[in-house]
């Protein structure tokens, strides 16, 4: 005996009680409407694929230095790896095309050759303002031997933006030893470059 799920009881199973045409009908009208659901929440089933909404990955394979400790730089990104309905601007600015609520996250490679211990701020702005509440604070390790002192800092925060609306990552530094840093591909074994920053931009929602 077939069994079936709650959604093909009503568009695979026969409906004793009425007639075959009637009942074929009615399965056909509930498989279009399972097609659509299925298209609109990105369910299996090979309808899930042709789903489009904007997003944007992009990377940084420069490094990115502080010329002073009293002034705020933005993560510039020179690298687009894969997007849709978004795009970096004026090197530092990720901007959409569609309006909406986003979620935006990054990973930063910082190093230090200061002999001390040194402080980092990372927050957001929209805009050319800064997002209030999006500031962290984070150590990075002193240079050890002949290691300089490394941190990968990662943060993401839900932000709605309007057409043509952009963010960025800004970052102070306590030192000016500490730097972004971008390394080339490694050996034994082989790994990829590290880019000095990744960042992604990702629709989650319309505007509330």
């Amino acid at each position: 005996m077939a069994t079936y799920t709650k959604l093909e009881q009503y568009t695979r199973a026969p409906h004793p009680g009425l007639p075959e045409s009637q009942t074929k009908y009615l399965q056909e009208e509930l498989r279009k409407l399972e097609v659509a659901l299925q298209g609109a929440y990105g369910v299996m089933r090979g309808i899930g694929p042709y789903l489009k909404t904007p997003f944007g990955s992009f990377s940084s394979n420069q490094d990115q230095t502080a010329a002073n400790t009293t002034t705020a730089y933005a993560m510039t990104l020179n690298t687009t790896e894969v997007a849709n309905g978004v795009s970096v601007t004026n090197n530092s600015r990720i901007t959409v095309d569609h309006p909406g609520v986003y979620n935006l996250q990054f990973s930063a490679q910082f190093v230090n050759t200061d002999s001390a211990e040194q402080d980092i701020s990372i927050w957001f702005r929209k805009n050319g303002t800064d997002i209030a509440r999006s500031n962290s604070e984070f150590t990075i390790h002193n240079r050890h031997g002949s290691i300089d002192g490394a941190l990968l800092a990662t943060l993401n925060i839900f932000v709605e933006l309007d057409t043509n609306d952009y963010v960025e990552i800004m970052w102070r530094v306590s030192n000016t030893t500490i730097s972004l840093a971008h390394l080339a591909a490694q050996t034994t074994p082989t790994r990829p470059e590290t880019p000095s920053v990744i960042a992604t931009l990702a629709y989650v929602s319309e505007s509330p």
